[in-house]
């Protein structure tokens, strides 16, 4: 039985009158805080803080801010706890905003805040200062001792995304053994755009995630037969792949184009019978095809063309129907007139996916580009523009081409994505701040690219499908989608609102020990930290967040290393019983050493490093940390810094540690011999010599003084993981193709 934290005597002293708040801090606070783990020298008792904001008249007045304690962990406040008489309320009072307004202070910003007044303890997240995350009395403290830890020790903080070295037993050890808890972030994952026909080239769309880089990660976080989930399925992607890797599925969208695209796709056709019933439909088009005034007419009489919906007000004209002339309305109500005839609603599904590529084409926004390709205005533009010389296709011929698009797209999902297997799939219209239908812990993984902001007001740009394709948008729609602006002026906090919701229907959902990967692309800091902060409200650990390019880097982003992201970020969070915390960086840590730190290791960890994969990593170090804004601010451009303090080879254009120079920051012990291993080895073979296992020991120890000396078996170790034996006693770098990352 383990012994109480607090006695019966002690406890009774607090209904003693004299029983102030002195006796709060001495008798009750001090042992929980040596409970929780925290040393004298981490906890900073009546902190001094100027009040950021007072203003008297025209002048400025000193006013000190002092809390009772703040909670420090490796040079990070991580929390403030006040102490108050018993008197004195913990929750519903102003004594929690008093509290909260030190936590928030810009010389401290921690995580947490707490109040204690003997009788009872509370905790709140800073960001989250509605209701406590963990409230109870002193009394039952012994019960509620393992939530505190969990949440306030300084085990359960984290400096974000560090780098792990793990030799070569550790990567053998679960090769063949899937583990959900020992998943790795993976490295940047060459994009394959073209290379899969079930994506590229069957139906434009306003974002769509590499496919290859999306399969990677559903290999690396599920397992076959898992369900995996994307709450903003767009075109599709996620749930595609899962299905192509043995998963099964979950998509959903708000946009009906998008269920629509998705579902047709993806339904299972007998390739002969789609073939049938595609020249049925192309020969009865070409004998009744108008050519004429009058037949064009005619077909306008007998046929409904688009819903004559409204479009958005950044539109050259006000409805759907003027994005067209009167021969394109003709010929495109023609062709979906016999198209509906099919009675197979697969075949009818499928040969419908063709006709709405036809309608991205045939309009009046469709045009050439001065890049030598055509595309339609919504897709380019973001905004329904009509094109001064609109590009005019050859309709049969294009028929033809999505008849064939279509049907290689098919052809190469048939043997996973069958009658059988689309069982596997749930492919559904609504919104990710609700997926009640899906029960608490049922999900094995998530990965989901979210809407950004104002950049696309998705079921705005759909309008003109939807309008073809008698697919209905509600109010209610308009009102769950998650954007900044559009047709009904969605706010930022209403954006933030909803993606907030959507992270916590995630983490209901999300089986413990299972992964969220979460794409980011946002050039607003404040929108990480919501991400971030919401998911760790809710109990996810963040683990890190990996830069993901999608092609060449743009002259914005080499003018503006910290504000543009010259690809994505993918933020990947682990559900699990005891969550770990993001510290954020205080004001008073020196950014210098932070910039090292993080140049330093991202060097170790890739052997050398360019100025792209340096700048990348402080983004995310920045964010991750809370510094990004200070860093823009005092590096607008790193590149003189890494001259002055680091290696340059002008061929590679790879920077590294000075040669024989030691790392000036603390890196894992196992990655710093890892560098040292590979420089030296490298250096050798350019030599022509082997060198021996003494000779290797003698050299880089004394660049290992800084920190914990290894044993040589540690080297010996990581020596075996990137080497191979020459003769009895001499060593030699393994080839590229051979050389593991291990645990990285």
């Amino acid at each position: 039985m383990k012994e109480k934290l607090f006695s019966s005597s002690t406890l009774n002293k607090i209904s003693n009158p004299d029983f102030k708040e002195d006796s709060v801090k001495e008798i009750i606070i001090l042992p929980i805080l040596e409970r929780l783990g925290y040393k004298r020298e981490n906890i900073i008792r009546s902190k001094s803080l100027k009040h950021p904001f007072l203003k008297v008249g025209s002048k400025k007045r000193s006013v000190k801010l002092i809390p009772d304690y703040v909670l420090k962990v490796k040079d990070n406040f991580v929390c403030v706890l006040e102490a108050k008489a018993p008197n004195q309320k913990v929750i519903n009072s102003d004594n929690v905003e008093q509290a909260y307004s030190y936590a928030f202070h810009p010389e401290i910003k921690s995580i947490y805040f707490a109040l204690c007044n003997g009788l009872e303890f509370s905790l709140f997240r800073t960001l989250s200062t509605d209701e406590p995350i963990l409230y109870f009395k002193i009394e039952d403290i012994d019960e509620n001792l393992e939530k505190l830890i969990a949440l306030l020790s300084p085990s359960s903080f984290q400096n974000g995304k560090s780098f792990v070295y793990e030799v070569r037993e550790t990567a053998v050890k679960y090769k063949n053994q899937f583990d959900y808890n020992n998943r790795t972030l993976l490295e940047e994952i060459k994009v394959e755009k073209r290379a899969a026909k079930r994506h590229f080239g069957v139906h434009g769309y306003f974002t769509k995630q590499s496919w290859n880089v999306v399969a990677e990660y559903i290999k690396n976080y599920s397992k076959s037969s898992d369900l995996v989930l994307d709450p903003f399925g767009g075109s599709g992607v996620t749930a595609i792949e899962a299905l192509m890797n043995g998963r099964k599925a979950v998509s959903i969208d708000l946009n009906p184009m998008a269920v629509f695209l998705v579902k047709s796709l993806l339904a299972p056709v007998k390739q002969f019978e789609l073939a049938q019933a595609f020249e049925e439909v192309k020969n009865e088009y070409i004998r009744k095809e108008p050519k004429t005034e009058e037949e064009i007419q005619k077909i306008l009489k007998k046929y409904p063309g688009p819903k004559k919906l409204a479009l958005p007000k950044g539109s050259d004209v006000d409805t759907v129907d003027k994005l067209f002339n009167k021969k394109q309305i003709s010929q495109l109500a023609l062709l979906k007139s016999l198209i509906k005839k099919q009675k197979n609603e697969n075949i009818r599904n499928s040969l419908l996916l063709m006709f709405s590529g036809m309608v991205t084409r045939i309009n009046l926004t469709y045009h050439a580009s001065k890049t030598g390709g055509s595309d339609c205005a919504a897709f380019r533009y973001y905004r329904y523009r009509i094109a001064p010389d609109p590009k005019n296709i050859d309709f049969i011929k294009f028929f033809d081409l999505r008849y064939q698009k279509v049907s290689e797209a098919k052809k190469e999902i048939e043997y996973f994505i069958n009658d059988k297997t689309i069982l596997n799939a749930q492919i559904l219209k609504g919104t990710a701040a609700d997926l009640s239908f899906l029960g608490n812990e049922s999900v094995d993984y998530i990965y989901t690219d979210p809407p950004y902001g104002k950049k696309i007001p998705y079921l705005d740009l759909s309008v003109m499908w939807n309008a073809w394709l008698d697919l209905d948008v509600t109010e209610e729609d308009y009102k769950q989608e998650a954007i900044e602006g559009g047709e009904h002026h969605k706010s930022k906090n209403d954006y933030n609102s909803l993606i907030a919701q959507s992270i916590m229907e995630m983490y209901r959902v999300l089986k413990f020990d299972r992964w969220l990967s979460f794409v980011f692309a946002h050039k607003d800091p404040e929108f990480w930290h919501l991400i971030v902060n919401t998911a760790e409200s809710c109990g996810f650990e963040y683990v890190g967040a990996v830069s993901q390019k999608n092609g060449q880097t743009s002259f914005k982003k080499r003018q503006n290393p910290f504000t543009v992201l010259s690809g994505q970020l993918i933020i990947n969070f682990h559900k699990v019983k005891n969550p770990k915390t993001i510290m954020k960086a205080n004001c008073g840590m020196n950014i210098t050493d932070m910039i090292t730190q993080t140049i330093e290791g991202i060097i170790a960890k890739n052997d050398g490093a360019t100025l792209e994969q340096i700048n990348d990593e402080l983004i995310i170090k920045g964010l991750e940390l809370g510094f990004l804004d200070l860093l823009k601010k005092e590096y607008s451009d790193i590149t003189p810094f890494l001259r002055e303090n680091f290696d340059h080879d002008k061929q590679t254009k790879i920077f590294s540690i000075k040669e024989n120079a030691k790392f000036q920051t603390h890196i894992d012990v196992k990655l710093r011999i890892r560098y040292y291993l590979i420089s030296y080895l490298r250096r050798m073979e350019s030599e022509n010599k082997a060198p021996t296992f003494n000779e290797i020991v003698f050299h880089i120890l004394p660049l290992l003084k800084n920190g914990i000396t290894p044993e040589e078996q540690t080297i010996l170790n990581v020596l075996e993981d990137i080497g191979q034996r020459v003769g009895e006693s001499s060593w030699k770098l393994k080839q590229d193709g051979q050389l593991s990352l291990g645990g990285f």
